[in-house]
């Protein structure tokens, strides 16, 4: 229907209304300085990623990364401690320094003069009609809609209704990085990435770390890193594996977590790392027109547009399948071409997305898991290569790491890689390449220079390593030596 027949009010109508400032806020460029906009934040700009997400967390383990490092450096020769650690320095540094001044210049720079097209509207928002949304409180609110609304509103984290019920003070990553005092331990329920990115952060920064998973930990790796990197978190952790959160207690010595084997596990600290989930269903969508998936996940075609909703795209953990920064931030590129050229429309870009865990190990991967690619039929070659067989992971005195590439035994096609240890989000970036570019990997290995001794050498074994029914390698090529 044609917006101003709605029997709302509107108090300003946009070309463009953009809900969240995460991805959505880098659509708004110059080629969009014509058109009126408006951006609803009720948080602060810059979404979770820049708030409580990929970067403060990643500050984080680097910080982590470097205490762990220097109490096993006894291996090298080395005789090393760390006296202290100074976490409200930590906390100033990343958060009062770095992200907290970020966030604000992002909201002054839409406020301000540079882009004078936008409005910012700082209140939660729902859906009163077609492409027309409520915002504001009681008083204050403001009628707006517009002829395209982007709604790139994230997500959330999800609690377990055990842990909701119980009133027990719990923390999630949108918090836990803020606290005041570094805690003596920490109990986290959950086995996803999150979960054990913070497992290494607190660990390595002197907590004892208690974690519950009602399976395994990162059960959706390829067996290969799977098993060894279970092995190598219950060596450092109190992990207690295949238990169900049943109910909790707050108590004089921090939370006690119930667990359905009538055992418990108790904590300064209480942190819920189990997942995220989209936060569609706090925008009254219905009242849009908006079809969703379940509750809160809005459903969109192949180029980002509502099933259902006229002139409504959405994008990042709203909709996507995948819920990463890398993919909102290319979700966001093709939704600003669509908007842009609604007669050229682009797909939203879902082919071999890439993914990391930094915890320690670190993990990451890209394509089919081994399992995967036999389900797929492919007749499928793998190779399993350690870090300690080059020179570099003798350097390091490396005894746990490793790379696995899954490939296509007739064709020469990369399906999968996989790699946990040092570098493993750095180092997988040549086999993105492979995939992106549909390369044949028996021809990638000996094209090529590899510097000797660098750690990518990890990666040319490995693919030196697969075995085809038509090897493509010429005559000399062979795996290099250590030294």
């Amino acid at each position: 229907m044609d917006i101003t027949a709605s029997k709302t009010t509107v108090d300003r109508h946009y070309d463009l209304v953009i809900i969240g400032t995460g991805s959505g806020n880098s659509i708004p460029g110059p080629e969009f300085e014509d058109r009126s906009i408006a951006i609803i934040e009720e948080a602060s700009f810059g979404g979770t990623c820049l708030n409580a997400g990929c970067i403060p967390s990643k500050m984080y383990v680097h910080t982590a990364d470097t205490a762990l490092h220097t109490r096993r450096s006894g291996r090298l020769g080395l005789e090393a401690e760390i006296n202290s650690v100074d976490w409200p320095g930590i906390v100033s540094r990343i958060f009062e320094n770095r992200v907290d001044p970020i966030a604000a210049a992002g909201e002054e720079y839409r406020r301000g003069p540079r882009t004078p097209n936008i409005d910012v509207y700082d209140q939660h928002a729902v859906f009163v009609g077609e492409r027309t949304l409520r915002t504001g409180q009681a008083g204050r609110q403001r009628i707006i809609s517009g002829d395209q609304v982007v709604i790139a509103a994230g997500s959330r984290p999800s609690i377990p209704e055990a842990i909701a019920a119980s009133g027990v003070r719990y923390h999630t990553n949108e918090d836990i990085m803020r606290l005041q005092q570094l805690p003596k331990s920490l109990v986290i329920v959950g086995g996803g990435y999150i979960a054990m990115e913070f497992a290494h952060v607190f660990d390595a920064l002197g907590a004892e770390v208690t974690i519950i998973t009602r399976s395994t930990l990162l059960r959706n790796l390829d067996n290969d890193l799977h098993a060894p990197f279970n092995h190598l978190a219950a060596d450092r952790f109190d992990v207690r594996f295949g238990r169900t959160t049943v109910g909790a207690e707050q108590t004089d010595k921090g939370i006690t977590v119930r667990l359905d084997d009538g055992t418990s596990a108790t904590g300064e600290v209480l942190l819920v790392a189990t997942g995220r989930i989209p936060n569609g269903d706090l925008l009254d969508l219905p009242a849009g027109g908006i079809e969703t998936i379940g509750s809160g996940r809005i459903k969109v075609d192949e180029y980002g547009r509502s099933t259902t909703a006229a002139g409504v795209w959405a994008l990042g953990d709203i909709s996507s399948p995948y819920m990463l920064k890398h993919v909102a931030n290319a979700e966001m590129r093709a939704v600003r071409h669509n908007l842009l050229n609604p007669e050229n429309l682009q797909g939203m870009p879902h082919d071999h997305v890439p993914a990391a865990t930094f915890t320690h190990p670190q993990i990451a991967t890209v394509g089919m898991t081994e399992a995967q690619a036999r389900e797929n039929g492919h007749n499928v070659t793998t190779k399993v290569q350690e870090y300690g067989d080059v020179a570099y992971g003798w350097a390091m005195e490396d005894t746990t790491s490793i790379c696995k590439l899954v490939a296509d035994k007739d064709t020469g096609k990369l399906l999968g890689a996989h790699y946990m240890g040092p570098q493993a989000s750095t180092l997988i970036q040549q086999m993105i390449t492979v995939l992106a570019f549909d390369l044949d990997v028996r021809h990638f290995a000996a094209k090529q220079y590899w510097i000797h001794p660098a750690l990518p050498e990890v990666t040319e074994n490995a693919l030196l390593g697969l075995a085809f029914n038509q090897p493509d390698h010429p005559k000399n090529a062979s795996a290099h030596a250590p030294m």
